[in-house]
């Protein structure tokens, strides 16, 4: 092998050094650094926007206790002038905790401060802070873990045999809630009574639609609903029927209402009956010396 042979070969494994170097340095660099100083994330955020990311966020720290506050931080590539990040925070127990709109500087940047001390922050635990710029495609989010408090243990009981639901209802915590699908499948639902809402999760492979159609012993009064976590726009609600357009790879979709199978309902009727019959009771009673004599 002469020299000029050799100098070729040295040029030529140089240079794949060089873009392992790089690939390498771009693949540190795609998530913002969380527990850094603001500044660090600031700028790790701007890099990760050079590289088509259209939203940042990050913590100040990756674990609380429940009385901390966490500072949330987060960057948005293209502004829009008056379009809000949309800020939610789910629960270990996949329920909504937070859900806040925060105004975005000129700079693209954004902040807001969390309060754990809350009793929907009560259970121990991985908490979701999601940040949303107007679509599904521009959001992004962070984990976060919270510690000393509640550890979480479902209290409900399975469905028995004498409550099995149709093949066109959804079996959610013992009741049985009509609905019909396209575009994927329903593998789940349950009712979460702290949020007033219907969690159905479903396995999707194509865009489609879900209709829920609650009895209003169920559910009552509905007014949002919520797509992977993101306010959901593309829906019709009709009394208490909802059609549901969701995409592709959709896992979960929360149907909210002003109120979800109260926990005293047939006590607190009860109550409102023997309360009438008190009242009829006493009037039949004093009814002689309510009325004048003559």
């Amino acid at each position: 092998m002469n020299n000029r042979t050799s100098f070729a070969l040295l040029a030529v494994l140089t240079a794949v050094g060089t873009l392992t170097v790089s690939s390498a340095y771009a693949q540190e660099h795609q998530q913002a650094c969380v527990g850094c100083s603001m500044e660090d994330a600031r700028v790790t955020a701007n890099e990760m926007l050079l590289g088509d990311i259209p939203v940042s966020v990050w913590t100040d720290k990756t674990s609380y206790g429940h009385s901390d506050m966490i500072m949330v931080n987060g960057q948005v590539a293209n502004v829009a002038s008056g379009f809000p990040v949309t800020i939610t925070v789910v629960s270990p127990l996949n329920s909504i905790v937070n859900i806040d709109q925060i105004n975005v500087g000129n700079d693209g940047s954004f902040e807001t401060t969390l309060n754990t001390a809350g009793a929907m922050w009560k259970y121990d635990g991985t908490y979701t802070i999601k940040a949303n710029y107007g679509s599904a495609e521009k959001s992004n989010s962070v984990k976060v873990e919270l510690t000393g408090g509640v550890a979480y243990e479902p209290t409900y009981e399975t469905p028995t045999t004498s409550k099995q639901c149709g093949a066109n209802e959804i079996t959610a915590d013992g009741y049985c809630v009509p609905f019909s699908i396209s575009g994927g499948a329903v593998t789940s639902a349950t009712l979460n009574t702290d949020d007033n809402s219907i969690v159905v999760n479903i396995s999707s492979v194509d865009d489609g639609t879900l209709t829920v159609t609650p009895s209003k012993t169920v559910q009552d009064g509905i007014f949002m609903v919520l797509v992977d976590g993101e306010e959901w726009d593309d829906v019709e609600i009709v009394a208490n029927k909802v059609t549901v357009m969701f995409p592709a790879g959709t896992e979960q979709i929360e149907i909210i209402g002003t109120f979800v199978v109260p926990e005293f309902g047939t006590i607190a009727a009860m109550i409102l009956a023997v309360a009438i019959i008190s009242i009829i009771a006493v009037s039949a009673k004093s009814r002689l010396s309510i009325i004048p004599r003559y």
